[in-house]
């Protein structure tokens, strides 16, 4: 029995109907709702460098561990550095006996009549005694110094974070100056999405977020809190003569740019592992909608 053509109408509208609908919906998710599976956890990470140099004598640290601010790191060898304390504290000793010396010399002359005293004797009087205060202020700075160098030969963590790529032995010579531990910063972790700049109008500070890592069972929460205001411009760069260096060449399909927004994490589920550079698919509640 052939089916009624009102019918088979009918069935044809129906269908066309949900075919828009689904095409709408489609367009509007890959297009228009700001979502992006361009997305990578981020954390800050602190170089430690030692503030003197030596031999490392003591590592206290092992790679991946997690550490507390404050914790040791390394040691540097402290046998010089103690050296130039003892050095520094016997200087001050010296220092302070010529003031004191000199002091009650001036003193002295100060409190002799003219006639016993010339003028230009207690003048000098006074101005050893003024050099050897300033001398003995210049040699407490110096010993401050060498205690400020003795304590700097304990490297502690300036920060609460883990232990990563650890490549430091006993043995190694420091630089001051140049890094020698890698410090996740446990606290600083963060998501940064990079979504279209067609999308950015749906996006505002305080939006929540759904945050999925890849190979992490459920979603974890967070919120924006920052957009970029700036990324690179690959079609200019600066001359040899600071002139704009504009890129001649134009193609006419034009790419949406991605921006990088920050989201940070509300609450982190305990024994959730997060490494910067994991992969994330982040997707925004605009409070446009």
């Amino acid at each position: 029995m052939q089916t009624p053509l009102p019918l088979r109408l009918a069935i044809t509208g129906v269908v066309l109907i949900f075919a828009l609908l689904g095409g709408y919906h489609l367009w509007t998710y890959y297009m228009s709702d700001p979502w992006t599976r361009d997305a990578r956890v981020s954390a800050y990470v602190v170089e430690v460098a030692p503030d003197v140099s030596g031999p490392v004598t003591e590592v206290h640290v092992v790679d991946n561990q997690t550490v507390h601010a404050g914790d040791m790191l390394f040691v540097i060898d402290p046998s010089r550095y103690q050296l130039a304390l003892d050095e520094a504290t016997a200087t001050v000793d010296a220092r302070k006996v010529q003031m004191d010396q000199l002091e009650r010399d001036a003193t002295r002359k100060r409190n002799l009549r003219d006639s016993a005293v010339s003028a230009s004797s207690r003048e000098q009087a006074e101005s050893s005694a003024e050099a050897a205060a300033a001398s003995y202020r210049q040699a407490v700075a110096a010993l401050d110094v060498a205690k400020l160098d003795m304590a700097r030969t304990v490297v502690r963590a300036p920060v609460n974070g883990y232990v990563t790529n650890l490549q430091l032995r006993k043995g190694d010579y420091a630089h001051a100056g140049s890094p020698l531990v890698a410090l996740v910063d446990a606290d600083s972790f963060h998501v940064n999405g990079y979504f279209e700049e067609t999308k950015l109008p749906h996006i505002h500070i305080g939006d929540p977020v759904d945050i999925h890592l890849m190979g992490v069972d459920g979603d974890l929460k967070g919120h924006v809190t920052g957009i970029s205001h700036g990324i690179v411009d690959h079609e200019l760069s600066s001359s040899s003569n600071l002139l704009a260096n504009v890129n001649p060449t134009f193609n006419w399909v034009r790419l949406a740019q991605r921006i990088p927004v920050r989201i940070a994490f509300d609450k982190l589920p305990d024994g959730i592992h997060l490494s910067a550079g994991q992969t994330a698919t982040v997707a925004v509640e605009p409070s446009d909608k």
